[in-house]
This record gives C-alpha cells, sequence and structure tokens, in this order.
C-alpha cells in the first residue's frame, strides 16, 4: 500500500492539497483511502461531505475519515488506559478528569496514526493518504520505537516478570492498582504496532512525506526547518508544495506588492527544498470546498493526468549524524564545483555560498548550540562539522549575531 503523508504549518491549505491528490488517485483507479489525523479535523469541510471515524465512501475509489480520539484509544490502548484511570481515581481525581488525563501527551496522534497500519493488513486500499497534524512533531513521535527498543528487548520481560513475582505480596500491604499481564501484554503489542509503523514510513519504497507551505518567510521557515528534522529521522521527503501563489495575469495593483513578497519567498523555498521538485498552487478565485474546486486544484497540481502517487523524489537532500563527538552535516549541492566555501550563521540561520551558488538552510535546535567547525566539499557534496568545542577551522566560518526581536 503506497503511504503519501502532507504535513505543514496549520492554515497553508494542507487539508485541501491532501483531499486533492487523493481524489485524483481515485479517478486513476487507485483504491484511496484519505485519513485526517489532526484533532482540529477539516477534511470533511473540503470534501463537503459528512465523515465519521470510519472510512466512508464519497465517490468510486475513494473514501474519507476523520479519525476519533476515544475510538481510537479504545481499540488500540484500552487496557492501558483503563489502568491509568484507575490509578488516577485512586489518586482522589474526578472520574471525569481521569479519563481526560489518562490521554497522555502524544497518545492520540499516535493512536490516529495506527491506522494506517489497519488499513494495510486489510488489504482494502491501494493508496493511504494522510492529512497529519500541522507540525513535523508528529512524525518524530514514531522514533520512539528506535529509541526505546533497548528498553523493550532488556528491561521491559524483566520488570514485566519482577512485577508478576510481587504482584500478590504488593497487594496485602497496599491497594494501589498494579499493572496486570494484560496490561503488559498491550503495551508489548502497541510496541510493535508502533515498530511496524516506523518501518513502513521510513521505506521509501512505501511512504513519502509532502510539505504543504505558503510564501511567506515564516512559513517557509518553518517548512524548512521541519524538511531538516524529516532528513534527520530519514523520513522521505518526495515533494515540496507552495499553495496560494497570485497568479501572474493578475494585474490589480492592490496584489502587485504581494506578488513581489511571493517571488522573492519562492526563489527562497527554491533554494532551501533543492533538489526535492517543487510545484506550485495557484490562488483560486473561490474557496477549495467541494469535489469541483478540489478537482480544479488537482489539475493544478498534477496537471495533464499526472500521477500523484508517483515517487518524485529520492534520496536525502540533507543529512545529520552523530560525529567526533559533535554533528555532521552533509548537504548534496548538485553541479556545484570544487572551490572556496563561504558559511556565515545569522541566530538559527546558516548562509552557504560556494562559488556563484548560495543556499539558505534553518538549523535544526541541537546544531544551533553548538560550535561550527571545518567544512568541506567534495563530488558536489558539502560536509560541516558542529562541535562542543572546536577552534580549529573556525576562521573560515562568518559568524554574525542574530538581530533583537522587539
Amino acid at each position: 500500500m503506497r503511504i503519501i503523508v502532507f504535513t505543514g504549518k496549520g492554515g497553508v491549505g494542507k487539508t485541501s492539497v491532501a483531499a486533492a491528490t487523493a481524489l485524483r488517485s481515485a479517478q486513476l483507479g487507485y483504491r484511496t483511502v484519505v485519513m485526517s489525523t489532526d484533532l482540529a479535523h477539516s477534511l470533511a469541510d473540503s470534501l463537503d461531505v459528512p465523515l465519521g471515524p470510519e472510512p466512508t465512501p464519497v465517490v468510486p475509489n475513494l473514501w474519507a475519515q476523520e479519525t476519533d480520539v476515544y475510538h481510537n484509544l479504545e481499540t488500540h490502548w484500552g487496557t492501558i488506559k483503563d489502568w491509568l484511570e484507575a490509578l488516577m481515581a485512586w489518586r482522589g481525581m474526578d472520574k471525569l478528569v481521569a479519563d481526560e488525563m489518562a490521554v497522555l501527551p502524544g497518545m492520540d496522534e499516535l493512536a490516529n496514526l495506527l491506522w494506517i497500519n489497519r488499513h494495510r493488513d486489510s488489504g482494502n486500499y491501494d493508496v493511504a493518504i494522510v492529512d497529519a497534524a500541522p507540525t513535523g512533531e508528529t512524525l518524530r513521535l514514531l522514533s520512539f520505537p528506535h529509541v526505546l527498543g533497548w528498553w523493550m528487548e532488556r528491561l521491559f520481560p524483566l520488570q514485566r516478570k519482577a512485577m508478576g513475582m510481587a504482584r500478590p505480596l504488593l497487594r496485602s500491604f497496599v491497594d494501589i492498582p498494579l499493572p496486570s499481564d494484560e496490561v503488559y501484554a498491550s503495551v508489548a503489542k502497541l510496541f510493535g504496532q508502533l515498530e511496524e509503523l516506523h518501518r513502513m514510513m521510513i521505506d521509501p519504497g512505501t511512504s513519502s512525506i509532502r510539505l504543504v507551505f505558503n510564501a511567506e518567510r515564516m512559513v517557509v521557515n518553518e517548512a524548512q526547518r521541519t524538511y531538516l528534522y524529516l532528513n534527520l529521522f530519514q523520513y522521505p521527503c518526495d515533494l515540496a508544495v507552495c499553495n496560494r501563489v497570485i497568479p501572474a495575469e493578475v494585474n490589480d495593483p492592490f496584489f502587485a506588492a504581494w506578488k513581489e513578497i511571493q517571488a522573492k519567498h519562492l526563489e527562497l523555498a527554491s533554494e532551501a527544498f533543492r533538489p526535492l521538485p517543487l510545484k506550485q498552487i495557484p490562488f483560486f478565485n473561490d474557496q477549495v470546498v467541494g469535489l469541483s474546486m478540489l478537482e480544479r486544484m488537482a489539475e493544478a497540481l498534477h496537471p495533464d493526468g499526472e500521477d500523484p502517487t508517483q515517487v518524485f523524489f529520492r534520496g536525502q537532500a540533507h543529512t545529520i549524524e552523530p560525529r567526533d563527538g559533535g554533528y555532521r552535516m552533509t548537504i548534496m549541492l548538485p553541479g556545484s564545483v570544487k572551490g572556496d566555501v563561504s558559511l556565515r550563521r545569522v541566530g538559527d540561520e546558516l548562509f552557504v555560498k560556494v562559488g556563484h551558488y548560495r543556499r539558505t538552510i534553518m538549523l535544526p535546535r541541537p546544531l544551533v548550540r553548538l560550535e561550527p567547525g571545518r567544512a568541506k566539499l567534495d563530488d558536489g557534496v558539502l560536509q560541516m562539522q558542529f562541535s562542543r568545542a572546536n577552534a580549529e577551522g573556525v576562521s573560515q566560518w562568518k559568524e554574525t549575531k542574530a538581530p533583537a526581536r522587539r
């Protein structure tokens, strides 16, 4: 099953782009399900049809759903949730409040994303398109199985066995609700589901993450930072989509300044996401609601019947890996020639110049705190070292402080 996930800052039109892509996919004959995992759903509004927590038929080959947090938690985490509720009630918490507090941070989105597993296992769909929450943090949660793998493989079985032996003794001294074997079994099952989901999401042959943004500086910066984090966690990105671009034929003086601003930030985005393909969707003269408008958007995004389920880009434009007590950032600069490398940092922005080639990169937080060091260009690959204490090679950096914010 092909998996395509759309993410981006809230309000950029991500839901509309996901729905339009799903509609085109269905029209090409793929059995397609589009699902919203955002807690503030708008997929039903975009399609202009009522939706529920289970897939609902929309048109031939297209189903849509707006996942429900409590429906998912009862399905996937019911035993764990019941134990947490009992534990909080034991502490004197009101039952209604305990029910809410048992939904730990991140549990709701993870439970929503587990629908991807169910759709794949069902065999009912060829393509699953996900309108994700407006942040790349959702995808970072999927790295938990990798981080917790050592604990689950080594300590979790010992803890479960120890609790099984100590539970009868402890119950004679305290009346606290202790996790049962069913709770531990649910934790193990959940971990297995998340591990399988993570494997699917980092497989470039199965999944693609697509970034949706508008041609505005703050939005482009956030999209680029999300792109770096996705590369950091090895999620395959294959397309960037700039939505609501004012068409060239619009000559109203009111939009003249906006067109200049958008052109400037489109150029910035082109540099930021290179070599990732960048597609544009125009600002339509009507709201994108309903199937007819979604079809217009699909044609603008994928003209002449282009298949949206294809992989538009393979590989990673950036890689960040631990090296020599810090991190090494590798950036693909296809077509660049070996020569002087000029690097300048302003706050969390890194300006790269190789000959006439210029590029602006938003640094992720772990690198902002480190000392930039040696940089080397070889065969179109730029490597930069960031360390906690690295005086060697610092002279080739031109670093300035970010201007104070008022």
